[in-house]
């Protein structure tokens, strides 16, 4: 076995247990997961929230047991891939061990871990975005057009993973026209790629059809709700924080293309790059939507360093560099990984430290970062769920009704009663409802925020309060499970109607 692939394999497998022990047992799955989980359950070209793939990815745990080891398994995976995607495009620019190292290690401990512990589409977005990234980079290098076609794959998968990889196309195609490759788009392989894509995405758009195309409902709930508290001076500066650690292999990256001769064909990545990065920036996206954008750029850099630093005195910085990136790894794993209980996080908040304050999507300020918070308080709902569940003698009539996917997700994974089924009226679950029994009893979980609202509970005869989310992290502390009995009206009837009428959602 050579030495390159002996030190790939020992970078694989390390990324493949930090991603399970940077999170601290007190936390549980997050919200997002718990839908993507059940989706497994309602297989389909598309949903309200995200393409199929992430479904398809779900069967398969399901299949494999569902547990939490296979749930994180993917994200890790996906992560593991993408460094080595950039190693081989390492390889493949005729860059040094000590460059693919350094690519590595800088991929390894970076911001990636913290995306890489969840299971949401964003872990095989940045691949997809690496692999189209990489298949261009082949392109430009031998001219075959099979490359264009292996880019039509690439951003298929990434579109039917997540609809985000549209802009890294956006912004690839002005870079071709500023380069000496415009004379693609004369060129029938472009179109004949062009093609391919569209066939593999299909039955995708061919479902967004038939549904009025909820992608675009989805994209202004999310610009009412969240992108609207996005300040875009704040985007630039996380872009900066994301590989703080290694950030100067990005700098040296964008150099090269200048003023290193052997990558200067290669430019059009840098172009591409500034024009994805500015409609992010016009758009007021999410800081995290560019991250697929930065994998890439580490080969050139690393390649670029290894050849600056071969000579002399500064062979001895290529160890600096490396020194660098561990150490700063080390202050992310106090402040940007779960790593420490909640309290922790809220201690520090209260002393006012360094980056111990977290905006969440509300806009507002919080002692512990939103994703955090989003991974407490699940069990203990889904416990007192059953509780009250088990305490029905009639359990064929009833429905638990959540405020969100969080909760119907949760309750739906962590129970072990049979016939035990959440639902909601948000995202996928509106369409999965099983409205054809008569319902006589509802179990209604609502969030503290929506107590006000009193029109469910105008519906019933019977109203009480039984339970309470304790949790004191928790971003759903506070949700309360109220008891629904004697129902005035036949409610499935009335929910079937409205949903025909689209009113539930």
């Amino acid at each position: 076995m050579k030495k390159g692939t002996i030190f790939l394999f020992i970078f694989i497998l390390i990324k493949l247990i930090l991603q399970y022990v940077v999170v601290n047992p007190i936390y549980e799955l997050h919200r997002d997961e718990f839908l993507h989980l059940d989706q497994a359950k309602h297989l389909a070209w598309g949903y309200h929230s995200v393409p199929p793939v992430t479904s398809w990815l779900s069967w398969l745990i399901l299949q494999l047991g569902n547990s939490y080891f296979w749930i994180k398994f993917f994200p890790a995976l996906f992560g593991a891939l993408t460094i080595v995607v950039v190693w081989k495009t390492i390889e493949t620019l005729k860059g040094s061990l000590y460059a693919c190292i350094l690519a590595a290690t800088a991929l390894t401990f970076s911001t990636l871990v913290r995306i890489n512990i969840l299971y949401q589409p964003n872990s095989l977005d940045i691949l997809c975005w690496t692999l189209l990234f990489f298949t261009l980079v082949k392109f430009i290098q031998t001219e075959n057009y099979k490359w264009l076609y292996f880019m039509a794959i690439s951003f298929a998968i990434g579109f039917l993973n997540k609809y985000n990889i549209a802009f890294c196309l956006l912004g690839i195609l002005p870079a071709l026209l500023l380069s000496k490759h415009r004379s693609l788009f004369l060129k029938p392989q472009f179109y004949g790629a062009i093609l391919l894509t569209l066939l593999l995405i299909s039955p995708n758009l061919i479902w967004q059809f038939q549904n009025d195309f909820p992608v675009f409902k989805h994209l202004k709930e999310l610009n009412d709700t969240q992108l609207v508290h996005v300040e875009r001076m704040d985007f630039v500066k996380e872009q900066i924080f994301f590989f703080l650690g290694s950030i100067f292999i990005l700098i040296a990256a964008f150099i090269s293309f200048f003023s290193y001769k052997p990558f200067k064909k290669y430019q059009l990545l840098f172009w591409a790059y500034v024009f994805t990065i500015a409609l992010f920036i016009f758009l007021k996206a999410k800081a995290y939507y560019a991250l697929g954008l930065y994998p890439i750029f580490f080969a050139f850099g690393a390649i670029y360093l290894s050849e600056v630093l071969q000579q002399g005195w500064k062979k001895y910085l290529r160890y600096v560099a490396i020194t660098i990136i561990l150490l700063l790894f080390l202050p992310m794993l106090r402040i940007d990984l779960p790593l420490r209980t909640p309290d922790k996080y809220a201690e520090a908040a209260k002393l006012h430290k360094p980056f111990s304050e977290h905006k969440w999507e509300d806009g507002k300020i919080h002692p512990i970062s939103q994703d955090f918070a989003d991974m407490l308080g699940w069990q203990e709902l889904a416990k007192k769920t059953n509780s009250v569940y088990t305490s029905l003698a009639d359990k064929k009539h009833v429905m638990i009704l959540c405020d969100n996917y969080g909760q119907a997700g949760a309750v739906n994974y962590y129970t072990k009663i049979k016939g035990l089924k959440a639902d909601a009226f948000t995202a996928d679950y509106v369409n999965w409802l099983d409205l054809t029994k008569e319902i006589k009893t509802v179990i209604r979980i609502k969030t503290e925020d929506n107590l006000s609202n009193t029109r469910d509970l105008s519906l019933f005869g019977g109203i009480k309060e039984v339970a309470k989310i304790e949790s004191q992290f928790a971003r759903e502390k506070g949700t309360r499970i109220i008891l629904l009995s004697d129902p005035k009206i036949d409610l499935a009837k009335l929910l079937r109607q409205e949903r025909a009428a689209g009113r539930l959602e």
